[in-house]
Order: structure tokens, then C-alpha cells, then sequence
């Protein structure tokens, strides 16, 4: 993931989480460090899909517990895009 692409996913996450980006960190967790509930973390896959044109499986949830997490799960669905074309 370029760095475009990785700020683009923090602006996203920020933004539905109502968090300053200097207050995410690679690691922080969003349910334990920014109180995320599920909505939030549906509405930040929801929204990831319409800005990469991918389609992520809502079983990725359960990595997508950080900023880290999140850029690992749309790389792979990047890559499983470009691979199905």
C-alpha cells in the first residue's frame, strides 16, 4: 500500500470514528483506545470498498481491529482484484 492509499484508509477510519488522525496510531485499537462499536466498524468497511472499488468479506472484521490490521485487509483485496481481472 502506497502512502496515498494508507492515508486515504486513516482519513476514512478518522473521519466515521470522529478522531483526530494524530490520535491513531498504526497499533491503537479502535473499539478499546477510540470506543468503535460495529456500526462504526461496518460503516468503515462500507466506506473503504466504495473508495477502492473492492469488495472485502465482513468476516475481515475481526482483523481489522487497528490502523495496521485495515491496510492488510484492503491490500489483499487490491491484489485478489487485480488477479481476478
Amino acid at each position: 500500500m502506497d502512502a496515498q492509499g494508507r492515508a486515504t484508509i486513516k482519513e476514512i477510519i478518522c473521519d466515521i470514528l470522529e478522531i483526530d488522525a494524530d490520535e491513531m496510531t498504526d497499533t491503537s485499537r479502535f473499539k478499546e483506545d477510540h470506543e468503535a462499536d460495529s456500526m462504526g466498524a461496518i460503516e468503515i468497511l462500507s466506506q473503504l470498498e466504495r473508495a477502492f472499488g473492492i469488495d472485502i468479506d465482513q468476516a475481515e472484521l475481526a482483523r481489522m481491529v487497528n490502523l495496521e490490521g485495515v491496510v492488510t485487509v484492503v491490500d489483499e483485496a487490491v491484489a485478489a482484484k487485480a488477479v481476478s481481472r
